[in-house]
């Protein structure tokens, strides 16, 4: 795990205040770097790391309506340039969350987008009308991808089954809405276009993708639950791929997630189209790399020439293949 990023270019005298405020449809937030949901605990686990109040935003891990006791072990496990887990949405239920985490984590400083998850659409409205009112909540982020308990992925999969969860909890909260979709899709535009057109405030891409791990010797699965959830940059290819069609396709504002170590990372994301970034494996292996980001971002935004981080996103400049000449057709009989 790297501990610095690139050294930054000599500059001479003071340097200009970069603004980092990002807006998420309805939600604005002080900075783009967020802590992703399941990989950052409700936070109190990394106090004595990272001031949480200079963070854009804590997702802490999903809840759902009862306890979930989880999966079988083994839980996790490492792969070659990432990490796969089945931790099966292990919570303590909503009534524990607002009576034990809740109230902390507003404490933080940081805005707080409570991560859902239910077994159908219906648990989705009822946790969002329980959440509604409920003080100190920047903004829902429903969790219609996790590919590690049953069903986890249909809502998300389908772009009417997405289309309903995404207007149900719209309906039923004046809160922002953000989806996190799976990448297990055939056609992810498709359900982001969806969830924009049930109401989502902007959509979190990606959540982990569906792999396994087999210990050949003993001919058995590593995973308990045999098939878990692949993060870290292994995936980071495939996120910025997502967020690149989103980008083009959909107008909604993303969130990206998926191998985010460095600010090089970051930055990819964010002139690939995210307008902010959710920082999650990483944090196992160093704790502090969310406010490493957050520290080297205004020269790595500068390096660019701006000075607003809004400036740099989506930036990317992609070729037009329409203006290309048409390949040369070898006349017959020629072996060219």
């Amino acid at each position: 795990m790297p501990q610095s990023d690139r050294t930054p270019p000599l500059v001479q005298g003071p340097q200009p205040e970069v603004a980092l405020a990002v807006s998420l449809g309805r939600l604005t937030l002080p900075n783009p770097i967020l802590v992703a949901s399941g990989t950052f605990g409700y936070g109190r686990e990394m106090t004595g790391f990272v001031d949480l109040a200079r963070l854009g935003g804590i997702v802490p891990k999903t809840i759902t309506p009862q306890p979930r006791q989880g999966n079988p072990p083994w839980r996790t496990v490492e792969t070659a340039a990432g990490l796969l887990n089945s931790i099966g949405l292990d919570n303590d239920g909503v009534d524990a969350f607002l009576a034990k985490q809740l109230p902390w984590l507003v404490g933080c400083g940081a805005p707080v987008i409570v991560s859902i998850a239910g077994a159908d659409a219906a648990e989705f409205v009822a946790l969002a009308e329980r959440l509604d009112a409920v003080p100190g909540i920047a903004a829902l982020e429903l969790n219609i991808s996790c590919p590690n308990v049953s069903h986890g992925v249909d809502l998300g999969s389908d772009p009417a089954a997405c289309r309903g969860v995404v207007a149900g909890v719209r309906g039923a909260t004046a809160l922002p809405v953000i989806a996190k979709l799976t990448p297990n899709v055939t056609d992810i535009v498709a359900i982001a276009r969806a969830a924009r057109d049930g109401g989502a405030d902007a959509v979190t891409l990606i959540n982990t993708c569906q792999g396994m791990a087999v210990d050949w010797r003993r001919r058995r699965p590593m995973l308990g639950n045999v098939i878990g959830g692949l993060s870290g940059p292994a995936i980071k290819p495939i996120a910025l791929r997502c967020v690149h069609q989103v980008r083009r396709a959909v107008g909604i504002p993303i969130i990206g997630v998926g191998g985010i170590m460095t600010i090089d990372d970051c930055m990819e994301f964010l002139v690939t189209g995210a307008s902010a970034v959710q920082v999650g494996t990483a944090n196992f292996a160093e704790p502090v790399v969310s406010t490493r980001l957050l520290d080297a971002l205004p020269a790595a935004v500068r390096e660019l020439g701006a000075t607003r981080l809004a400036d740099v996103v989506g930036t990317l400049a992609v070729p037009d293949r329409s203006s290309c000449p048409p390949p040369a057709v070898a006349p017959a009989g020629s072996h060219a």
